[in-house]
């Protein structure tokens, strides 16, 4: 097995078209979708390496699409956010940087115009850009790998779907010493420089100008999309933050959170960096251990979910004792039932839970303990748990920086269907499933400053 050979059988990478080089390529393309930045990023890597082998330049093409699903102007806004740091990584790399936007996005096209030896793209889990990678697969005439950029152990080393947090915890940890370890980065050894007739555009550029698209979510003040706040972020979590997570993670009004969530959907970091500067902070073992067992463990399992089961999105995703207990007590009678409309709209009874979705609608963010809580109650207001299920995905994709994410579904089929969960004590509407309520919580966290926090700002 020859050196370039060997780069392709490494767990992070599936073969998409298999094949020999072109000998006449000009270049090693890589696709751009999943794993926005230019560090630490394991399918750049790849292409990179490819470059190094065939002594070519590499070159990063990059083409948003209006028609993402779900996706509105608050998302495209993080987005390019984020693109004039990968324009700047990627050139400390040597590796070209190309920007196209809908309706030049095609990548077949991109291939005619530079001649690649071959093609590197990144994995998504998620249908829709799946079925872009596999349409791809068919249409180009060169070898096209894809690479697990987004985990930090390759998701295709469990092999199939886990059921638990504590099933999937062994086996990650027995691989972290070969998958927690600091990348290499490697810089390509033959510089790109674009063709006069190969377009780009420029890092700054209004990606969304002329696009139709759901402009009814506005952009938020309390993130900015990019590499390189996604690091700041980082930083001053593991110095401040980090050392009292095990006992602040569950108090929203403090938020002791890392806020890396939008971050890692969009790509703008990797869990493996935000891994090794946790390992490496100066903070007790027990707040490390919690937060990594937030990052490896159950985001994975999310990932997990999306890769395995067709319906992750679905109400249809959740357990057979989950469907059994909430079919038993679809006829409960409900203390009130709210509309979408009212839910969307956080007019409620609930004060805390009017809270959490105005976080949610104004800052496009939730914090994790009130997630829980916000789902559950969706549960409880509305007709059918199917229903429910379907509100709380769909308002979570709308407004949440990191929707339309495997994090996002599995936390609303723990909250709604008790996916990853067990059975507990029975009761009206909820049957077997976890009960939360607002007395409970109020016992954990001050609710009542978070309430104050979150309803001060007018709500529409």
């Amino acid at each position: 097995m020859n050196s370039l050979e060997a780069l392709f059988t490494n767990p992070r990478v599936q073969v998409r078209r298999a094949g020999s080089p072109n000998p006449a390529g000009a270049c090693v393309v890589y696709w751009m979708q999943r794993a926005q930045r230019g560090w630490d990023n394991p399918a750049l890597d790849l292409a990179v390496e490819a470059g190094n082998a065939l002594g070519k330049p590499v070159v990063v093409f990059f083409a948003p699409v209006p028609f993402y699903p779900h996706a509105n102007l608050r998302h495209y806004r993080f987005l390019a956010e984020g693109l004039p740091d990968i324009a700047e990584a990627v050139a400390a790399r040597k590796v070209g940087f190309v920007l196209r936007r809908y309706p030049d996005h095609s990548l077949l096209r991109f291939c005619e115009q530079v001649n690649p030896a071959l093609v590197v793209g990144d994995e998504n889990p998620l249908r829709e850009t799946e079925a872009w990678r596999r349409k791809v697969s068919e249409q180009l005439r060169v070898p096209f790998y894809t690479v697990d950029a987004d985990v930090i152990v390759p998701s295709r080393l469990l092999q199939k779907a886990q059921y638990a947090a504590h099933t999937i915890r062994p086996r990650l940890e027995k691989l972290l010493d070969t998958y927690l370890v600091q990348p290499v980065n490697p810089t390509a050894n033959v510089a790109w420089k674009k063709p006069a007739a190969v377009a780009s555009l420029a890092a700054d550029t209004d990606i969304t100008a002329g696009w139709n698209l759901d402009r009814t979510v506005g952009p938020v003040s309390t993130f900015t999309g990019g590499a390189r706040e996604a690091r700041r972020l980082l930083l001053e979590f593991v110095e401040r933050k980090l050392p009292n997570y095990s006992k602040q993670r569950n108090h929203p009004e403090l938020d002791g959170t890392s806020r890396m969530s939008p971050y890692l959907h969009f790509g703008h970091i990797s869990p493996l960096t935000i891994a090794l500067a946790v390992k490496a902070a100066d903070a007790p073992q027990a707040d490390k251990d919690s937060y990594m067992n937030e990052l490896l463990v159950w985001r994975e399992l999310a990932v997990n979910l999306v890769t395995f089961n067709p319906d992750y999105d679905s109400f249809e995703c959740g357990e057979n004792w989950a469907h059994r207990t909430l079919a038993e007590h679809a006829g409960d009678p409900r203390p009130v039932a709210y509309s979408e409309q009212q839910l969307e709209h956080a007019e409620t009874h609930d004060p805390l839970w009017n809270a959490a979705q105005m976080q949610m609608v104004h800052g496009g963010w939730m914090h994790n303990y009130l997630r829980m809580y916000w789902g559950k109650k969706i549960l409880e207001w509305t007709r059918q748990p199917s229903e429910a299920h379907r509100i709380a995905v769909a308002l979570n994709d709308k407004y949440e920086l990191d929707g339309r994410d495997p994090n996002g579904y599995a936390g609303v089929a723990w909250a709604i269907v008790g996916k990853f969960d067990r059975p507990w004590f029975d009761r009206s509407i909820f049957g077997q499933i976890r009960y939360m309520s607002l007395a409970s919580t109020g016992k954990k966290f001050d609710s009542k400053s978070y309430i104050q926090q979150q309803l001060a700002p007018p709500m529409f």
